[in-house]
């Protein structure tokens, strides 16, 4: 089976990828999408530096889509059309539990003649942050919401130590409620892990969020 994985660059898009791949995918491609001026990413803010450097590792081919609000939908559906015409079959999701997620998800695969694959759907948050630290991923975060936690996380790594200090802020885990996101930095699917240096912290929003750049 011949997939493209959605790819914000952090952990749930990193563990949906290998849970594919160990049931036997072939990825031919990541998708992301930036912002219109393609310096930032539209899901978790990093730059394109970060996200080719976890290509380069990964060995997939990366594909970005830049794109505002309002035209969104369109370009990401015109981008899974080209990858239709390339072979690939399902798209890759990270998505757990959100319905309204996964319904937008399958809307857009449909258009494009795919099918949408879920990999973690309807598992337990928490079983599976186990399972992406057990696995040897290390995430790092990259944004906080700081009416749930304060910048101070920003760049800390997503290990059993800062997940016990989520849970005890009363956060969940996984961030599904956008209290947080990662970049992943190394894995089970990363030929060589990714160094990278911090930068400033910008706000915007309500989110505080840091640079990250590849050394």
């Amino acid at each position: 089976m011949i997939v493209a994985a959605s790819w914000s660059g952090g952990k749930d898009s990193a563990l949906a990828l290998w849970r594919a791949i160990a049931a036997g995918a072939r990825p031919l491609a990541l998708l992301n999408m930036s912002d219109e001026s393609g310096q930032r990413s539209r899901s978790h803010g990093l730059r394109p530096e970060v996200l080719a450097a976890q290509a380069d590792s990964l060995g997939i081919e990366l594909l970005t889509g830049q794109a505002s609000w309002a035209d969104y939908e369109q370009v990401f559906v015109g981008a899974l059309h080209g990858l239709r015409a390339r072979g690939v079959e399902q798209v890759v999701f990270g998505d757990i539990d959100l319905d309204a997620h996964r319904f937008w998800e399958e809307k857009v695969c449909v258009r494009a003649g795919l099918q949408a694959w879920l990999p973690l759907w309807q598992a337990s948050r928490r079983s599976l942050v186990d399972e992406m630290i057990g696995a040897g991923f290390v995430a790092r975060l990259s944004t906080v919401r700081e009416d749930a936690l304060p910048a101070s996380f920003l760049g800390r790594t997503l290990d059993a130590d800062c997940v016990t200090e989520l849970e005890a802020l009363g956060v969940d885990p996984c961030g599904e409620g956008g209290e947080f996101h990662t970049v992943v930095v190394d894995g089970p699917l990363f030929r060589q892990p990714l160094t990278l240096q911090t930068g400033d912290i910008h706000r915007h929003g309500g989110c505080a969020f840091i640079d990250f750049y590849p050394r």
